[in-house]
C-alpha cells in the first residue's frame, strides 16, 4: 500500500509499505477515504516531538471503510463508513470509565501521561496513523462511529480531532454568559474554539495569530474579531486595556509547541530543545485571563518541562484545564451540531491533495503557502 513515510526532520515522502494485519481478535482494518494533517503533524515533521522515528506514518486524523474485523469485533462490520477518533481508548480502564478517552491508560501503558494515538510517535504508542491506504485500528467496539447517512466525507474527517478538540477548548473554558473568549492562534483548531465559544455563552471572542489570511478566515468563519499580535505591540497589554484593564474571562491556547512571538522562547523551545517547544501562547494566556478566571490548553507540547509563569497562575488564582479531546464522549453532539447546519467544519479545508503529494502538502501547509487553512489527503481509490 501507499504511506507517508518519515525519514526525518522536515522529510517526508511516499512509499510503498506492507498492507497491516489483524493482530488482535478486537482489530479493524480500514481502507482510508480522507485523511487530514494537523497542525500538530508538524511537531513531529519539524522533529519537535521525543521518538518520533524514521519510517513512521503520520496520521491521527481518518475516515475509511471497515475491510476486516477481527473475531471479537461486533460494534462495526465489514462495508461500514467509519469516523475514527484520533485517541485509541479500550473502553474499559478506569480513565476510559470516566469519559477521559484520551487519557486510556491501555492503549499507551509504558507512558505515565500521553494516552495511545495514531501515528504520533512512539511517545503515543508507536501505533501507524492514517496518511496511508490502509490502517490497522485496535479496539474496534470502541472507537470507530459509522458515519450517518448522507454526511460529507469532508464533515465526517473533520469529526476525528478539529471539531471536538476545538470544542472541548470552549468547554474546558467553563465559559458564560457574556464572557470575553481570547484564542491564541487561528489554525484549524482555534477558528473552531472560537466558533463553538459562542455556542456556549461567550458575549465576545477575540483571536490572535499573525498570519492575515487566517485572521480574515477566522474573522469570516466564527465572525469574531482577530488581531495580528505583530501589529498590536505586546498582545497582553492589548487585551487588558479593551477589558478595562481586567483581562478576558477565559483564554485558549490552541497554538502549543510552536508559537511564535518570542525570541527567548522560540530559541529555548524551537531550536536547542531545551523545553518541550515554545510555550509563548501560553504565557500570553496567563498573563492575559483576569484574576480567577480560566485558562484552557489544546495546544500540542512535548513530555518534557515548559518554561511557564506559574507564579502568576497561583497569585493571580487562575483555573487552568488541559486534555486531548474525548472525541467518543464527544462525537453525539457533534454529529449532531453538523447535520443541524450548526457546524460546517469542512468548510475550513481548503486544500485537497492526492496522497501521492504528501511531500507537497507538508511543505504547503508547514510554510503557510497558498493561503492554506486545512490540508486533506486523498488515496487513490477515493478518487475513483
Amino acid at each position: 500500500m501507499l504511506a507517508m513515510n518519515y525519514r526525518g526532520p522536515q522529510r517526508v515522502r511516499i512509499d510503498h509499505k506492507p498492507l497491516p494485519q489483524i493482530q488482535h481478535p478486537e482489530d479493524a482494518i480500514v481502507r482510508v477515504t480522507r485523511s487530514c494533517i494537523c497542525g500538530s503533524d508538524l511537531h513531529l515533521y519539524n522533529g519537535n516531538v521525543p521518538d518520533t522515528r524514521v519510517g513512521e506514518t503520520f496520521g491521527h486524523e481518518f475516515v475509511g471503510v471497515v475491510e476486516e474485523v477481527g473475531a471479537d469485533v461486533h460494534k462495526i462490520k465489514v462495508g461500514d463508513n467509519v469516523i475514527v477518533p484520533f485517541n485509541i481508548a479500550c473502553g474499559r480502564c478506569a480513565f476510559c470509565k470516566q469519559g477521559l478517552y484520551g487519557n486510556c491508560h491501555e492503549a499507551n501503558p509504558q507512558a505515565t501521561a500521553a494516552g495511545g494515538i495514531f501515528g504520533y510517535s512512539h511517545t503515543t504508542g508507536g501505533y501507524a496513523g492514517g496518511q496511508a491506504e490502509y490502517v490497522r485500528v485496535p479496539y474496534a467496539n470502541v472507537g470507530p462511529t459509522v458515519i450517518p447517512e448522507g454526511m460529507d466525507l469532508d464533515d465526517a474527517v473533520m469529526l476525528t480531532d478539529v471539531v471536538p478538540t476545538g470544542y472541548q477548548a470552549a468547554e474546558m473554558g467553563g465559559i458564560q454568559k457574556g464572557d470575553t473568549v481570547v484564542v491564541f492562534g487561528a489554525g484549524p483548531v482555534g477558528i473552531m474554539a472560537a466558533r463553538c465559544a459562542w455556542l456556549f455563552g461567550a458575549g465576545r471572542v477575540i483571536v490572535f495569530d499573525k498570519e492575515e489570511y487566517r485572521l480574515e478566515f477566522v474573522r469570516n468563519y466564527a465572525q469574531c474579531e482577530a488581531y495580528n499580535f505583530m501589529s498590536v505591540g505586546d498582545p497582553v497589554v492589548f487585551v487588558k486595556r479593551t477589558t478595562d484593564s481586567l483581562g478576558a474571562d477565559v483564554c485558549i491556547d490552541a497554538v502549543g509547541a510552536e508559537a511564535a512571538g518570542s525570541t527567548m522562547q522560540t530559541i529555548t523551545g524551537r531550536k536547542l530543545l531545551l523545553q518541550a517547544g515554545s510555550a509563548t501562547a501560553l504565557h500570553w494566556a496567563i498573563n492575559s485571563v483576569k484574576k480567577g478566571g480560566i485558562v484552557s490548553i489544546v495546544g500540542v507540547y512535548g513530555p518534557t518541562d515548559n518554561l511557564v509563569p506559574i507564579g502568576n497562575v497561583v497569585n493571580k488564582g487562575i483555573t487552568i484545564r488541559a486534555n486531548q479531546a474525548s472525541v467518543k464522549r464527544l462525537l453525539p453532539r457533534l454529529i449532531e451540531h453538523v447535520q443541524n447546519g450548526i457546524l460546517d467544519p469542512k468548510a475550513l479545508i481548503t486544500h485537497r491533495i492526492p496522497l501521492e503529494e504528501v511531500s507537497d502538502a507538508y511543505r504547503i501547509f508547514a510554510d503557510k503557502l497558498d493561503n492554506c487553512i486545512k490540508p486533506v489527503l486523498i488515496p487513490p481509490s477515493a478518487r475513483m
